[in-house]
């Protein structure tokens, strides 16, 4: 059921903290921000201190400024301490980008779920379907143009420029994992859909739930088709994901890697299905009033009505297979291959 449109989520902080300073959110959970080099400019990160140290979950892009800002947070948030620990809820640039060097830095583990930690080396070494020049593959036969094609793979692999080095070893993070950190339990909630095997992390007895990029306040996560599963259907998987999200207590503070701290996840997870739910209805609307089989580049400006810049028409193709193959594997439209292997769609 869609929550009333009167109802709003509660955002007990106006802002973020500035860069290279961190601002408290609970007791011995600090929140940190980074600069990411794309138009979503921005990661936030979580400090869980103790005795110890800090374990640290997410550690941003693996680039020279956000580095610096490191070094900055060494002597200043961090007061000198160890960081003991690192957790990657996903294997994202943005997310996992600084985990070796802090590793090694701090001669602390890192731990992460199998299937994300072998994405990551599968993505660097471009192995397994993980090409730029598999995507490519894959894009082409969804109708992507030749001149699109050509930039993208003139781009390279850019996965490695966020993540220079990924991990050599880790702690398994496995779904319903507990541990200790910041004076309280946590355990793990696995999500899927919007990357293999996410780890978003709860602390029931603190009221705190550290969603990475499965519940973010103000967007939809990015939900898309590659070329290792190109038949998948993520987004049933990631609308599944959110069951386990919207039964935890009603003032359950989310804290999101993108946006500001809020409440209300129950409705927040109405409110992304309600939008996944008039965007498929949308796009089946679409299909059905063409004239003819349509591909997910056809379809892309139904599903995103602003101009695209090169990263965010990757990720909207990708984003569009998602959703025509969610139609499709739910009998709303009919997937057609012709003889030179294109993948168009039809009522």
């Amino acid at each position: 059921m869609n929550a009333p449109q009167s109802a709003v989520l509660d955002y007990p902080f106006d802002a973020p903290p500035p860069l290279g300073e961190a601002q408290e959110v609970a007791p011995n959970i600090r929140w940190l921000r980074m600069p990411l080099p794309f138009a979503l400019d921005h990661i936030n990160i979580w400090s869980l201190r103790d005795a110890r140290g800090s374990m640290q979950i997410d550690c941003g892009y693996g680039d020279a400024p956000t580095r610096e800002l490191w070094s900055r947070h060494f002597d200043t948030t961090l007061h000198g301490e160890p960081i003991t620990r690192i957790v990657a809820t996903h294997c994202h640039p943005d997310h996992l980008g600084n985990a070796k060097w802090l590793s090694d830095r701090f001669d602390c583990p890192v731990a992460m779920t199998e299937s994300e930690y072998l994405a990551a080396h599968a993505i660097i070494d471009q192995r397994a379907t993980h090409a730029v020049s598999d995507t490519c593959a894959l894009f082409r036969r969804h109708g992507m143009t030749e001149e699109h094609l050509a930039a993208h793979l003139a781009r390279g692999n850019q996965y490695k420029k966020g993540v220079p080095e990924a991990p050599q070893r880790f702690e398994r993070l496995i779904a319903g994992d507990r541990f200790a950190a910041g004076g309280t339990t946590w355990q793990a909630i696995a999500g899927f859909g919007h990357s293999p095997e996410h780890a978003a992390l709860h602390a029931e007895s603190a009221g705190v739930l550290i969603s990475g990029d499965m519940l973010l306040p103000k967007i939809t996560t990015n939900v898309a088709v590659w070329p290792v599963e190109p038949d998948g259907d993520p987004l049933a998987r990631f609308l599944g994901s959110l069951a386990a999200f919207e039964t935890l207590p009603a003032d359950t503070l989310v804290l999101p890697s993108h946006g500001l701290p809020f409440r209300g996840i129950a409705l927040r997870v109405a409110q992304l299905r309600a939008h996944h739910a008039v965007r498929l209805n949308e796009l089946a609307a679409a299909v059905a009033a063409a004239h003819a089989p349509q591909s997910a580049a056809d379809v892309i400006p139904v599903l995103f009505r602003r101009p695209l810049d090169m990263q965010q028409r990757f990720f909207a193709m990708g984003e569009a297979i998602a959703h025509l193959n969610h139609l499709w594997h739910a009998g709303r439209i009919t997937r057609l291959i012709d003889t030179d292997s294109a993948i168009r769609f039809a009522a």
